[in-house]
């Protein structure tokens, strides 16, 4: 006798969900409906998407919003943190290069 339940039958299983556009530098991206920003940049094999002003390469460091350096900007909403902020269709990321080397 099994103890498993059919995945097909299993009412705490989440329904597949549906997937977004949006783009990063331009770039058209697809996310999960409800993944964060950060999680939809590192699936797509991205490990760093900010410059600090040393000039250092930063990702998702501690992954709840208390580091910053995740930070990416949203349509023209600088800082956003992006393991904090659920991807939305459509949205227009930028990596954020705070090294000043493009001024």
């Amino acid at each position: 006798m099994s103890y498993m339940v059919d995945p097909a039958a299993d009412g705490a299983r989440p329904a597949q969900p549906d997937t977004v556009t949006f783009t990063l530098d331009g770039h058209p991206m697809a996310a999960l409906e409800g993944q964060t920003i950060a999680g939809a940049i590192l699936g797509s094999g991205h490990t760093a998407w900010r410059t600090t002003t040393a000039g250092e390469p930063r990702g998702v460091f501690c992954g709840i919003g208390v580091c910053f350096d995740c930070l990416v900007t949203v349509g023209d909403a600088r800082d956003v943190r992006a393991c904090m902020r659920r991807v939305c269709a459509g949205d227009e990321v930028r990596t954020q290069d705070d090294s000043g080397a493009g001024e």
